[in-house]
């Protein structure tokens, strides 16, 4: 039972670049709604921002297992592109989505205590980066996650791929 749990909250050593851009998409079409509904103060908006907690909560636990957007990439979408996968490290693709969770709940939270301008800033910055990821392949996360490795913060056995990687 133990080792079944320690393999269901477990993540990918590997993601698929192209999958990793797919989801970070889905992130952006999500958060653009959220940002309109913060725009104009809606109670709709709990919905979208539950669902991105979420997700991004569902990611960083257990990878693209109960992750409905990442279900759909991994499993529906990406294998119909029928392109040959590109390999990257897991880790810093987990690290950057650990920072999509807190950037999701600081947003909760600020919108919930009626700080709107800093839920409507927090969103735009999460918007901007899953944009740079998606369309570009630019991830930030990694690139913190590498630096942060590089001053000792991250152990270099969380990502041995890593020390030698190019983000």
């Amino acid at each position: 039972m133990n080792e079944y749990i320690n393999n269901f909250f477990s993540f990918p050593e590997l993601i698929n670049e192209i999958s990793a851009r797919f989801v970070a998409l889905g992130v952006v079409l999500l958060s653009i709604p959220t940002l309109l509904l913060l725009l104009n103060n809606s109670n709709y908006v709990y919905i979208f921002l539950s669902c991105l907690v979420y997700g991004f909560l569902a990611r960083v636990s257990s990878g693209p297992k109960i992750s409905p957007l990442a279900l759909f990439v991994t499993k529906f979408l990406v294998p119909k592109l029928n392109r040959p996968e590109n390999l990257v490290p897991g880790p810093p693709k987990r690290f950057a989505q650990a920072i999509g969770l807190i950037f999701s709940i600081f947003t909760t939270v600020f919108f919930l205590l009626g700080f709107n301008v800093i839920a409507i800033s927090l969103i735009s910055i999460l918007i901007v980066f899953a944009s740079l990821e998606s369309f570009l392949g630019f991830c930030a996360g990694c690139k913190v996650f590498k630096f942060l490795m590089h001053i000792g913060l991250i152990p270099n056995n969380i990502c041995e791929r890593c020390a030698n990687y190019k983000f």
